[in-house]
């Protein structure tokens, strides 16, 4: 975080300062912010976050231990060796601090923000534009998938008066959480990828998951530039907002209207290559990212990189170092003998249908597909039909062995069933271990297995024994 006195920092959260012996209000502090005491150094700031599970305030005396020099509270904590900021909401803190520290910057330099939402890919943009901007200068973009009202604040308090890029992914479970989270930023440039049914069950619906995706480009800043794709109509008719709010509109997608497009896209076993168009200039990259739908992804980072003034050789150059769009996202494990891609790290009823399609398409004919399918969560209402709608999917994609994992996801299984793979080719298991034990007699030379749920459903670590069984 950039140096700030307790005062300053008092001011910022709209909290009281109790002093630590030593400490006055002009104390200045610049450490890093968290909320995990664990992950606390010297000079850091700790924030008592009440949560689910456990409550912050037990750990305040340890984050003083690590050496944190103010700790920020709800209520003080005797004890404790260090300053104390007392607020009404530690969560509301976090967020009011992000303000400010940002607009600070934001205020000294030429920092421009960057965000992200929808309903699927925001992890992997983000990456993707991360790594195009890091060549530029120091960019600050999440860790994993800080997208929520913890993980956006933290990643938003990392920039400093060098940061020349912010890259901010937002996610959500509800209306008006992308509003509050963007509005923090106000983003010079949102990209929009998609509006698909991944939480449809917590916005209420489609229409609904449109309302919220569209908070994004209403919290761009006049002036700046909404990133659309084209090829989403739900997207597209953002536009609309974009000029009411004096936002222009850049379209990325498979299209011809397109302005930053892809063509010619050949999908294999190491990647997908296409040509991309931006700007007028066309080029040829390859994307080690295994999935012909991260090519989406990759033309949204180009489109924000290059408005942002990256060239598009640049951008192809830096996208082709990039092996894996994260841990536990389309990573392959295993060995040429037995591949395993695991994907398990999230699942909405698209990237399902996009994993699978992916599994078919480089597969070889004398190879051997197998889908391990857990639960896509999430989906309210909607849960049964759209999990129906993937073992339709997987029969008729010609998914060789269908896995299904939990009693959550044994809809896909019955559907596999009632569409005629009943002769071993599907099969259920109540748990993972099952599962394992299961695969380690079942997969043999020339398997492609694809590993894929919400995180909710735990597979991303049967993914990871499997990919050591056979490496």
């Amino acid at each position: 975080m950039i140096p700030l006195t307790i005062a300053q920092l008092a001011r910022a959260v709209r909290g009281q300062a109790v002093l630590a012996d030593g400490d006055s209000s002009e104390t200045v502090v610049s450490g890093t912010v968290d909320t995990d005491s664990r992950l606390i150094a010297r000079g850091d700031i700790f924030v008592a976050k009440p949560g689910e599970e456990t409550d912050g305030h037990l750990f305040v005396g340890a984050a003083a231990e690590a050496g944190a020099s103010v700790a920020i509270v709800e209520h003080p904590v005797e004890g404790a060796a260090l300053t104390q900021i007392v607020v009404p909401s530690a969560v509301d803190a976090l967020a009011d601090l992000a303000r400010t520290v940002v607009e600070q910057v934001r205020e000294g330099g030429a920092l421009r923000a960057v965000g992200i939402t929808g309903s699927n890919g925001k992890t992997t943009t983000k990456n993707l534009l991360a790594r195009i901007l890091e060549g530029e200068g120091e960019t600050v973009s999440p860790k994993a998938s800080f997208n929520n009202e913890v993980g956006a604040p933290l990643t938003m308090l990392r920039v400093t008066d060098d940061t020349k890029y912010l890259v901010s992914e937002f996610g959500a479970s509800a209306p008006g959480e992308i509003a509050r989270l963007a509005g923090l930023v106000e983003p010079d440039i949102g990209i929009v990828l998609m509006v698909g049914m991944a939480h449809a069950g917590g916005f209420g619906g489609i229409e609904a998951t449109f309302m919220a995706k569209s908070e994004l480009v209403r919290s761009i800043r006049p002036g700046g530039l909404a990133v659309l794709n084209a090829d989403d109509a739900r997207v597209a008719a953002m536009a609309k907002i974009a000029a009411e709010r004096g936002v222009d509109v850049l379209w990325f997608g498979r299209g011809p209207d397109a302005q930053v497009r892809a063509d010619d896209v050949v999908v294999t076993a190491s990647g997908t290559s296409f040509q991309v168009t931006a700007g007028g200039v066309s080029a040829p990259l390859k994307l080690r990212v295994l999935g012909e739908h991260h090519v989406m992804n990759a033309l949204a980072a180009i489109a924000a990189a290059t408005a942002l003034g990256v060239s598009l050789a640049d951008c192809i150059a830096r996208l082709e170092t990039v092996e894996i769009a994260e841990r536990w996202r389309m990573q392959p494990l295993g060995s040429d003998r037995v591949r395993i891609i695991n994907d398990a790290y999230n699942a909405s009823p698209d990237s399902m249908a996009a994993a699978l399609r992916t599994l078919a398409q480089i597969t070889g004919p004398d190879e051997r597909t197998v889908a391990v399918l857990g639960a896509m969560s999430e989906l309210g209402e909607h849960a049964e039909e759209e999990h129906d709608r993937v073992g339709l999917l997987a029969v008729r994609l010609g998914i060789k062995r269908i896995v299904v994992v939990g009693q959550d996801a044994r809809r896909m299984y019955l559907e596999a069933v009632a569409q005629g793979s009943w002769d071993a080719e599907a099969v259920f298991f109540a748990t993972a271990d099952e599962a394992f034990e299961y695969l380690k007699g079942e997969l043999r030379d020339g398997d492609r297995v694809l590993v894929k749920s919400s995180n909710s459903a735990g597979l991303r670590f049967l993914g990871d024994r499997l990919g050591e069984s056979f490496s």
